[in-house]
């Protein structure tokens, strides 16, 4: 049952409005709130709709070591879906921030530690009616705020091709699962780029759809205008597989205003892109500082390949490009701000609202702040002052030149049929050690953001393809399509699969696991 708030407590909620209360008008309203107080008593009587959980699972646990060499795994499971279906006999692996009921779930921070959900999200229900198998929760970074892999709680994830680089994040565990082979296939999440970063750093298939598409009921959110959740596999097969699978409204999710699938994603795999446009975009190499030649030159090497594929090759500019992280970040940090500072998911939006993860969040926020990965500590003092400071100013100003982004990629994809870049700028960095500095730590967990932020903030599909090794790391080359328009991604991503040759799961990578 709600405590009702005394007279100090009152007082302290006007002072920070800058309310001046005298005694007599905090008796009023200690009295006017009391009274409204006994609405929320009824609440307490009520019964709120449950999602559905389907199907029967086995007890979970912690796997040790030996079974987690890549320290990849946060649960290990087993779910089994329908007996027949589309995704049968392929083994599943959940970001740890999709509740699948009663497996624990930590998102990969000590304050979520010890909360098991009693519901399914969406996908996990529509993946398990397709009849997939899961087999676990992997890691992901420390509330999914980080581009290395190197932040959660449960230690830092490494990279499949050589354990002593970073797998990428925030789906780190995701991706390196898939190529380690773990599992068939796993689902990420992306706000920032963490899908495509880990799935180009650690040489995977990685789709981040276009924003909607699929449902993100039942999974952490970061902030609803950027959350994405989307496959991550070795083949561009079975990423168009899990995609059908997984897309298409649910009812419960605000962020599918207006998104249908289109009419099956496996029939557009035809192993050529003949009468497609591909644009290469100027704006997505060259970064200060950042970019490296061997990378910019094997994906530029890539992306003429189409020629040999069927389609047209171009070089096209989008000089606003350079600007979406700015835009994003303002985004990030505002916009996420009732999500991580206070109970996960926010408020004013329709949809099902976890209450259960709602109440984990707010007892971490309160018992284990100081515990908060330094990503998300920046995240919140930073998102609080733009906050106080400039109430919302910034935040609403970053969402109206998001339309003007948006409509710039727009503009061009009538132009061309495929944006191609860098997925990542970089190959992937040595994991820090131990003892590297904050500073370290922190500039590994942003700095290939450079390309991946932009497509969150506009809602285009996008899609980290590897086109090849370079001194032993993958180098990922990211395809961006028309919102609404996964298919054409998944075409030409298909067709560049097929002519390359490039081998998710080579033979050495099996012997590093």
């Amino acid at each position: 049952m709600p405590v009702k708030p005394t007279t100090e407590q009152i007082r302290k909620i006007a002072e920070r409005y800058n309310m001046q209360m005298s005694d007599t008008d905090l008796a009023f309203f200690e009295g006017l709130i009391g009274a409204s107080m006994e609405t929320y008593s009824r609440l307490d009587q009520l019964v709120e709709p449950a999602l559905p959980v389907q199907y029967p699972r086995t007890g979970s646990y912690r796997p040790t070591p030996d079974e987690n060499p890549l320290n990849a795994w946060y649960q290990k499971c087993l779910v089994k879906g329908a007996e027949t279906g589309p995704l049968s006999g392929k083994r599943i692996a959940l970001k740890d921030n999709i509740c699948l009921a009663g497996v624990p779930m930590m998102n990969g921070s000590a304050t979520l530690e010890g909360y098991t959900p009693e519901f399914d999200a969406t996908i996990v229900t529509r993946m398990l009616e397709a009849g997939g198998e899961i087999v676990g929760k992997a890691v992901c970074e420390h509330l999914c705020l980080s581009g290395g892999s190197h932040t959660s709680d449960t230690g830092p994830v490494s990279n499949p091709h050589n354990p002593a680089y970073s797998a990428g994040g925030s789906s780190s565990g995701s991706a390196a699962l898939v190529v380690a082979g773990e599992c068939d296939m796993a689902i990420g999440c992306d706000q920032g780029g963490s899908i495509r970063m880990p799935s180009a750093w650690c040489g995977a298939y990685g789709l981040k759809p276009t924003h909607g598409l699929v449902p993100y009921t039942g999974i952490c959110s970061l902030e609803l205008t950027i959350d994405h959740a989307g496959p991550i596999a070795a083949t561009v097969e079975d990423v168009a597989l899990l995609l059908e699978a997984i897309a298409g409204p649910d009812g419960l999710d605000p962020r599918q205003n207006g998104i249908t699938p289109e009419d099956g994603y496996m029939r557009t795999l035809v192993g050529h892109t003949r009468g497609l446009r591909i644009g290469i975009l100027k704006e997505g190499f060259g970064w200060p500082g950042i970019s490296q030649a061997d990378v910019e030159e094997m994906v530029e090497a890539s992306a003429h390949r189409f020629v040999e594929t069927g389609a047209s090759v171009s070089t096209v500019s989008i000089p606003m490009h350079r600007d979406g992280i700015a835009i994003g970040t303002a985004i990030a940090a505002e916009g996420a701000l009732p999500v991580i500072g206070y109970n996960g998911a926010g408020t004013n939006w329709k949809g099902y609202y976890p209450t259960s993860l709602m109440d984990a969040y707010a007892r971490g926020r309160t018992f284990r702040a100081n515990d908060l990965a330094d990503t998300v500590k920046m995240y919140l003092l930073l998102g609080q002052y733009m906050q106080d400071k400039y109430q919302g100013h910034y935040y609403g100003k970053a969402r109206n030149l998001a339309r003007l982004l948006t409509k710039a990629y727009d503009d061009v994809l009538q132009t061309v049929d495929l944006l191609v870049m860098p997925t990542l700028p970089l190959k992937a960095t040595p994991l820090p050690a131990p003892d590297a500095s904050r500073e370290e730590k922190l500039m590994r967990t942003s700095e290939m953001i450079t390309n991946t932020m932009q497509f969150d903030v506009t809602g285009h599909p996008a899609m980290s393809v590897p086109c090849g090794l370079s001194e032993g790391l993958p180098v990922g080359m990211m395809l961006v399509g028309r919102r609404g328009e996964d298919s054409t991604v998944l075409r030409a991503a298909h067709a560049f699969e097929q002519m390359s040759g490039y081998m998710v799961r080579p033979q050495k990578i099996a012997a590093v696991v």
